[in-house]
């Protein structure tokens, strides 16, 4: 199983990023997926989760109406859009392929990270 994460990087206060995640290794389309971010302080927190169809998604509260998870199955990638970002979101988020509970950070497998910094 391999999930490599791309697209993070630098962003303004406000402003976008487009993470992805080429998934390889298992039979993508059966499972379901999630965003989790990793900070010193906070430790590791739940973003978003998807279904494996891409027809259901769940989101934390502090980012719902700005993150969207989606995926492609055809491409085995997992998308997190990320809008209006803020300073307190700077951390190193990581695709996983979940388990458990939908609202939860349990995974039994995620790639190495992808560091978003928020900062003017």
């Amino acid at each position: 199983v391999q999930l490599v994460e791309s697209g993070g990087g630098l962003a303004q206060p406000g402003g976008s990023l487009r993470l992805s995640c080429a998934a390889s290794g298992f039979t993508f389309s059966n499972h379901l997926m999630r965003w989790v971010r990793q900070t010193p302080g906070k430790g590791l927190e739940w973003v978003s989760t998807i279904n494996s169809a891409g027809n259901m998604v769940w989101s934390a509260d502090s980012v719902k109406g700005r993150f969207t998870i989606s995926r492609d199955n055809a491409k085995n990638t997992l998308y997190l859009q990320m809008n209006s970002l803020q300073p307190e979101e700077t951390a190193l988020y990581h695709c996983a392929r979940a388990i458990g509970k939908v609202r939860g950070i349990e995974y039994d497998y995620w790639g190495q990270g992808n560091q978003v910094t928020v900062s003017s």
